[in-house]
């Protein structure tokens, strides 16, 4: 069964990780959009979000027996998302840029101009990605029950009130905590643009 809040239940999960064939199809399907939720937050493009589910939700199938506490999924799948849209990022950058032609007719200069703005498009989507990767470390790095409520609240999409209950907290410690971890963020994401602006 679902929790409230959507994610499969700790019950449904240990099923799972015991090799219930029925648990496991259940935990996949019940966890699918939560995890595509999370690579469209994560990846730059629709095609890469779908691709980035698509291989979680084959990891959660393959090896949800390695999952070592049953509370853990949701933390455990954004970080498979996140590096798979790293991974993906690294090869963006990875791929030769098609080299201008030389030709001078109107027809050789419109594919030119057609392969720079494709050029240009291509770089935008790395940084893109990872701009969505800085973030998604430094969701990663807060402590376990910072990120919970961030995943909850601001990627998840859960009202405070849901969040707080299946916390176990207050809506005004729900909050607190959330405030907490967004300012951790925020000074992460700040900590690393300034790291990036050293003289060359």
């Amino acid at each position: 069964m679902a929790e409230s809040g959507g994610w499969p239940g700790e019950r449904l999960i240990a099923g799972a990780q015991r090799g219930d064939v029925e648990s496991i199809s259940a935990l996949v399907s019940g966890s699918h959009p939560h995890v595509r939720r999370f690579a469209r937050t994560l990846c730059a493009s629709p095609e890469d979000a779908e691709d980035a589910a698509q291989e979680a939700l084959i990891i959660l199938y393959r090896k949800i027996g390695t999952l070592r506490a049953t509370g853990a999924l949701a933390s455990w799948m954004f970080r498979i998302v996140r590096n798979e849209c790293l991974r993906r990022a690294r090869l963006a950058l990875r791929q030769p840029q098609p080299a201008a032609e030389t030709r001078t007719s109107p027809a050789g200069e419109a594919r030119v101009s057609a392969e720079g703005a494709r050029a240009v498009s291509a770089e935008e989507e790395v940084i893109r990605r990872l701009e969505a990767d800085r973030v998604a470390a430094a969701v990663a790095a807060l402590p376990a029950d910072q990120r919970n409520v961030l995943i909850m609240r601001d990627i998840q999409g859960l009202s405070g009130r849901t969040t707080a209950g299946l916390l176990g907290l207050s809506v005004p410690a729900m909050k607190s905590r959330l405030h907490r971890a967004r300012a951790a963020v925020q000074r992460s994401l700040e900590s690393a643009a300034w790291g990036g602006d050293g003289d060359d």
